[in-house]
């Protein structure tokens, strides 16, 4: 497995955060009911702003629920690459890395043992090019 391919998840994770924050954004323009007090004159176009955004809010619910779904076929990858991983400290730094998508810091703090974030990813890195 490439860090590429283990790397798919953290974007996963980011692109299904943006789609949901995308769809809460047009519910809620959608569904916000502010008015205008003016005395100008107003256009004669009508406008329904649930119909307008209905077609692209189902659209993303359903580009989410793939985008969920690709999200768990590279989480059981991942998870079945790091089960098959011989070495306890590779196992810790896969896990931490690519499937809680700490940072390299944060990777260091939760192995221990006076490794720093530099040691950690040059020894991935040296599993990853022999394997």
């Amino acid at each position: 497995m490439t860090k590429e391919e283990l790397s798919q998840l953290y974007y996963l994770k980011k692109e299904i955060a943006e789609i949901r924050r995308r769809i809460a954004e047009l519910e809620t323009f959608a569904t916000s009911g502010t008015s205008r007090i003016t005395d100008m004159p107003r256009g004669t176009e009508i406008s329904d702003k649930v119909g307008r955004n209905a077609s692209e809010i189902a659209d993303l619910k359903a580009k989410l629920e793939i985008t969920l779904q690709k999200r768990i076929l590279a989480e059981n990858k991942i998870n079945e690459f790091i089960q098959n991983t011989t070495d306890s400290l590779v196992r810790l730094i896969l896990t931490h890395r690519f499937i809680n998508c700490y940072s390299w810091t944060k990777v260091a703090w939760k192995v221990g043992g006076n490794n720093t974030s530099d040691s950690l990813r040059k020894i991935l890195m040296r599993f990853l090019n022999s394997s």
